[in-house]
């Protein structure tokens, strides 16, 4: 069964796209830590990301690099930071957090309610510095 990561590439489920390329695929995360708040993912459905092969890890990883900064010219924070968890869904992901304080990226801390309207501008925004 694919994961929901799978069925948002695939258009299945909606989502708040970032960017793509033929490879990966990027998206605000709809539990946010701040605003901002992005997921990165290999459209290749992978549980754990350290068994990607190194060159689809290293791509990942460059192409999370130019999706924060993007982030960066968009959306005010001192740095963009970086965490790779991935118990809540087997596809391997990225997170991308903005943060101005180490308080703001843990990830226990109450998530953040937007509206529609609200992770539309999000999205946009860091999609015009992408």
């Amino acid at each position: 069964m694919p994961s929901v990561f799978t069925k948002i590439i695939d258009g299945d489920i909606p989502c708040y796209k970032i960017a793509e390329d033929d490879l990966h695929f990027a998206f605000l995360d709809i539990n946010p830590l701040t605003q901002g708040h992005t997921l990165v993912v290999p459209k290749q459905e992978t549980d754990y990301i350290f068994d990607l092969e190194d060159n689809a890890l290293a791509a990942l990883h460059l192409f999370a690099k130019k999706v924060a900064t993007a982030i960066k010219i968009s959306v005010p924070c001192v740095r963009v930071g970086v965490a790779v968890i991935g118990l809540e869904v087997p596809h391997a992901h990225i997170h991308l957090v903005p943060f101005n304080n180490m308080q703001q990226i843990n990830f226990s801390n109450q998530k953040l309610i937007f509206t529609k309207e609200e992770f539309e501008e999000i999205a946009s925004k860091i999609r015009k510095g992408f």
